[in-house]
């Protein structure tokens, strides 16, 4: 192994610990028998860190997604800290549970007595950041309007996905 290799090696697994170190947690998964799930991906021009800076910077959504607002990180942007906002006439009450800095972000959301798992992936790859969206909604309503809300939250990951890639790539 030369001698750029092992510096590479030790930058990687550097930056591993220091993730793991932030966040000891692992990724909630959403509920696969939930009446609501959705996965979306996209490929973003532009790094992880770029679209981590985008994607977590959570008082800010409101500037780049058109559809929410009054978005606000109660704290750190660490496990177990709360925010809230509005997305769809609904407020939402969230709590994020995966905080893994340019690798997964992820959160529970709850409104109008349904609960919701929200997960984002990004994965580095050449020049670009695929970014994977995953989310499950259980409860009365999701359960009630199961077929539209699906395809009320494909659409809406859709477009969430679109306005991040074009926020990250101005």
């Amino acid at each position: 192994m030369n001698t750029k290799n092992i510096l590479l090696t030790a930058i990687s697994l550097a930056q591993f610990s220091l993730a793991a170190a932030q966040n000891t947690t692992t990724m909630k998964s959403i509920n696969e028998n939930a009446p609501v799930k959705c996965s979306k991906s996209i490929r973003i021009a532009a790094s992880p860190e770029k679209v981590w800076q985008v994607l977590t910077t959570i008082d800010q959504w409101a500037n780049w997604q058109t559809e929410i607002s009054k978005p606000k990180l109660n704290g750190k942007l660490e496990a177990n800290t709360t925010f809230k906002w509005k997305t769809g006439g609904a407020k939402i009450f969230s709590t994020l549970h995966t905080v893994v800095p340019h690798r997964q972000f992820g959160w529970t959301g709850k409104t109008f007595g349904m609960y919701a798992i929200h997960n984002w992936t990004l994965h580095q790859e050449g020049e670009f950041t695929i970014v994977s969206v995953d989310e499950s909604m259980q409860g009365f309503l999701a359960g009630l309007f199961k077929k539209s809300f699906n395809k009320n939250l494909a659409k809406g990951m859709q477009t969430w996905l679109e306005l991040l890639k074009k926020e990250c790539e101005k």
